[in-house]
């Protein structure tokens, strides 16, 4: 799990926090131990309230082009990363925030969020992939509607129109999304990197070419002792135990 730990500013995001996130992400990445990442933040009040506004304001137009250059990437390995991920949104989540749940492969949302892309009311626009990846996920109208306006949406809305898959109580956060973890670390490692491989890079493609990457994703999962593991356990009725091998 990680969690980001800047509470007094609300988890808010300055160089510093990205770096480490970014750090933390790599050094995951090649773990076999690891199965799945949960995000959340520090206390009972934000996920993450986006960009730090304080060390924003002292930098120059070419450092804040460095910013928005080191979150967007470091958001794109955060979706691409090989692993599934799951946004515990435990609180507020603007901006920035909301564009880190986007990144993630799964939203579950305490009922006391709020999330939103709020940045035209900064008279700027999100620059993490929010203009991206919201569309994708909620739809081109809806998008365009919270971006615009730059309204927030809260827990109960943002389950009805798909920006969260997840909605429960503050207290049951953590254990809802290690419930859902739990169930992920019960399949094939190797499996789900390639699914999620498959759903990643198919959805951005004509439906042809993206059959063409499932296959390819399918046919990297029949050697494997996994695949072999997941047929024997069937016949004997047992669970099966997965090596990722």
């Amino acid at each position: 799990m990680l969690t980001l730990n800047r509470p007094e500013v609300m988890n808010s995001l300055n160089f510093v926090l990205l770096h480490a996130l970014a750090g933390e992400i790599e050094a995951v990445r090649f773990r076999a131990d690891v199965r799945v990442l949960v995000v959340s933040g520090t206390g009972d009040k934000a996920f993450c309230a986006g960009a730090d506004l304080k060390e924003r304001a002292g930098l120059s137009p070419e450092k804040v082009r460095e910013y928005i250059y080191t979150i967007r990437n470091l958001f794109t390995a955060i979706e691409y990363l090989n692993k599934p991920v799951i946004a515990a949104v435990n609180g507020i989540a603007l901006g920035g925030g909301t564009e880190l749940a986007l990144a993630s492969d799964i939203r579950v949302v305490a009922t006391t969020a709020s999330m939103g892309l709020t940045e035209t009311r900064l008279a700027i626009i999100p620059g993490a992939g929010g203009t991206q990846r919201l569309p994708r996920l909620v739809g081109k109208g809806k998008a365009k509607e919270l971006i615009f306006t730059g309204r927030r949406v809260n827990a109960v809305e943002a389950l009805d129109i798909g920006l969260a898959n997840k909605i429960c109580e503050p207290s049951e956060l953590l254990a809802e999304c290690r419930n859902m973890a739990a169930m992920i670390c019960e399949t094939g490692p190797i499996a789900i990197e390639q699914a999620k491989y498959a759903i990643n890079y198919g959805l951005e493609t004509d439906l042809q070419t993206g059959l063409a990457i499932e296959s390819n994703a399918y046919w990297v999962c029949i050697p494997t002792e996994d695949r072999l593991e997941g047929l024997t356990a069937f016949r004997e009725k047992r669970k099966p135990v997965f090596k990722g091998k």
